[in-house]
């Protein structure tokens, strides 16, 4: 299940690409519009900028920005940012210590299969893909990108 911390990720980088001014957008503005606790929101942001997403500046006029596109953006990195791995069974997650039994194992394949079901979902969604056009959600803004 993806918690509220990968969920309210996207919301954020959704929310600075539609708002996008040139300028760095205050966290307490982000918060008011989502609906979402700014104490929380500043934990999420602080794990995005240090994860690359963002770009933080404090004191007067600070705020957040992306770092880039918002095609530039695959929703896949984000959930494994905030997330961690995808992976549906520890096997499939930890590289590093193969399970032992994975040779006899007669459900890897469908946790594999499973596996490659999501990350390919996942890694095939950009941030651009979920921004409002007209005001219509889940609409491309830049259908090139499809």
């Amino acid at each position: 299940m993806i918690s509220t911390r990968g969920r309210y990720a996207i919301r954020v980088l959704i929310d600075l690409a539609e708002h996008d001014n040139g300028r760095a957008i205050p966290l307490k503005d982000i918060a008011a519009r989502q609906d979402i606790s700014k104490k929380y929101l500043e934990i999420i942001v602080k794990d995005m900028v240090a994860g690359g997403l963002l770009t933080g500046t404090s004191g007067r006029g600070g705020g957040y920005r992306l770092c880039r596109s918002p095609r530039d953006y695959v929703i896949g990195e984000v959930i494994e940012l905030m997330e961690g791995p995808l992976a549906p069974v520890a096997c499939l997650a930890d590289c590093d210590n193969p399970c032992p039994r994975a040779a006899d194992c007669v459900t890897l394949p469908l946790w594999s299969e499973y596996d490659r079901l999501t990350h390919d979902f996942f890694y095939s969604k950009r941030l651009s893909d979920l921004l409002r056009r007209n005001g219509e959600p889940g609409q491309s803004v830049n259908k090139a990108v499809e």
